[in-house]
């Protein structure tokens, strides 16, 4: 049996006053390191800083840290088409198929995504910032990356979406089913949308449930909220030890780590339960970043996964609950007859279904460029059960 050594961590490599600078590259995103990289300062034109990021060339920054944010917001007014100073914008493409509007969209989010990634922010080997007025994120930086052991660059972008995830991590997630707050972790997703655990609030529980299994539990809070339901046993997976840390605390601040067993596994755990809960990624697709997995579930997965294991799984009299949106068939991207024909092959059956329409900002933005398959975007909890 031969070993494969680990990769050696990537380093973006730059010429800073004539001499070659190297240091290692950290991108939560996957992004690799840019090859092209110039120093920029307070006195880099937004509108210079911009033509060079479209063309791949990063800007690391030496100056103030608050100008750099300033920054950043023109370069997104910029790929947001807010600040062309009155010039002729090319007119969009118009999609003739929801899902081609789809695919134009994520096209569009990826390439603004990629430009904006290219402003860079050094940080020193304790996670603080050589820069002018730069705040402390510490703290921030050690929640998301761990124990750091020498200096590195990462995107600026990235930073922002560190300092946000510690403060949520912080302040914690009203969840009204529960009565408390859920505290997400970075990269772990946060359950932001409340109707879909509110439908698990409110389903009926099977005659009988001494154990119940959480598949994919992320931050713990449907395991919680089966527990708060009067579930004597819960058995929570997930195969992301970031998801497990933090479904392990918020379980332990809710007081039901005793009743909630915390399992890294694909999937499903050893044996059978009574109740077994699913909320996989609704749409199918490649995600573009680890951050996206909560997401995008390419090829339908772990969808398919969950139906095609569930029966093997459940007691006698059991039910799944499989926990999902019909975006993905308002976009063209799954159409419901192939669910129904994947339940029917698992040999499962619908016992019932519960609906729920969303609530978030986006279902109402009419400017959302998917604002027609959002507006018309049901949740569901369907009740399912061997054949």
């Amino acid at each position: 049996m031969t070993s494969v050594a680990p990769a050696a961590p990537a380093r973006l490599v730059w010429t800073e006053a004539d001499t070659q600078r190297s240091a290692r590259w950290v991108s939560e995103s996957g992004m690799p390191a840019p090859r092209k990289v110039v120093i920029a300062d307070d006195k880099t034109p937004a509108d210079v800083a911009y033509r060079l990021a479209c063309e791949g060339t990063a800007l690391l920054w030496r100056g103030d840290f608050q100008n750099a944010r300033q920054l950043l917001q023109a370069l997104a007014r910029r790929a947001d088409h807010k600040g062309d100073k009155g010039k002729r914008a090319k007119a969009p493409k118009v999609p003739a198929t929801p899902t081609e509007a789809f695919h134009l969209h994520r096209q569009a989010q990826s390439q603004r995504a990629r430009t904006l990634a290219m402003l860079l922010i050094p940080f020193d080997a304790d996670y603080t910032i050589p820069l002018r007025r730069a705040p402390d994120v510490r703290l921030a930086c050690n929640e998301a990356y761990g124990r750091s052991t020498e200096p590195f660059v990462a995107s600026m972008r990235e930073l922002l979406g560190l300092i946000g995830a510690h403060e949520w991590r912080k302040n914690g997630v009203e969840i009204a089913a529960l009565g408390e707050r859920i505290h997400p972790h970075y990269g772990v997703f946060s359950p932001i949308r409340g109707e879909y655990v509110q439908l698990v609030a409110e389903a009926p529980l099977p005659a009988r449930v001494d154990i119940a299994f959480d598949i994919g539990t992320g931050t713990g809070v449907l395991a919680a909220l089966l527990a708060k339901r009067g579930v004597a046993r819960v058995v929570a997976t997930d195969l992301d030890q970031r998801a497990l840390s933090c479904a392990r605390e918020n379980l332990q601040r809710l007081g039901f780590d005793d009743r909630v067993e915390l399992r890294q596994a694909d999937l499903f755990p050893e044996g059978r339960a009574a109740l077994i809960v699913c909320n996989p990624p609704w749409l199918p697709g490649r995600p573009s970043s680890s951050l996206e997995n909560a997401v995008y579930d390419p090829d339908s997965r772990m969808l398919k996964g969950f139906l095609n294991g569930l029966a093997a799984h459940l007691e006698a009299g059991g039910e799944g609950w499989l926990i999902l949106s019909d975006l993905a068939e308002h976009l063209g991207l799954r159409p419901r007859q192939q669910l129904l024909d994947w339940i029917g092959t698992a040999g499962l059956k619908v016992l019932d279904r519960h609906d729920v329409r969303p609530t978030h900002p986006r279902a109402s933005d009419a400017s959302d460029p998917l604002h027609k398959a959002r507006a018309a975007e049901v949740t569901s909890l369907w009740r399912l059960a061997a054949t």
